[in-house]
């Protein structure tokens, strides 16, 4: 019988070192991981707010009104699709303030999103 002709096999105990060391890996990495999706999270929301308020700025410097809806930038290429709220996963629930004379102006200045909670500095998301 030479010896490469019996089948070579890891033990129980091998086995479950290997699952303890990645068990260990996973703790360490698993809570940096999530961490940082939030905080990406919150960067993408800020830069959408940031470039779609510039949007409905000049919008109002192009056309002397305000915007009706957000789709109406779209529409007049302001904006080339509606904005995403990547914390609430959906273009539908930003909040649009209107205009502070709202009895002479109608439209959206501005916009919030409908994300509830808090960022991760403590500041509530409706308020970026």
């Amino acid at each position: 019988m030479s010896r490469f002709s019996r089948a070579r096999a890891f033990t129980l105990i091998e086995l479950l070192v290997v699952m303890a060391i990645i068990a260990v890996l996973l703790t360490i990495a698993a809570p940096r991981y999530f961490e940082h999706l939030d905080r990406s999270k919150e960067a993408t929301l800020k830069q959408t707010l940031s470039v779609t308020r510039d949007a409905i700025d000049k919008f109002r410097g192009d056309r002397g009104a305000w915007p009706q809806s957000l789709q109406e930038l779209v529409e007049r290429q302001y904006l080339r699709r509606l904005p995403f709220d990547p914390v609430t996963d959906s273009s539908e629930t930003w909040i649009l303030v209107p205009p502070r004379d709202a009895a002479t102006e109608s439209g959206v200045a501005d916009l919030k999103s409908g994300a509830e909670g808090q960022s991760r500095d403590g500041v509530p998301y409706a308020d970026f």
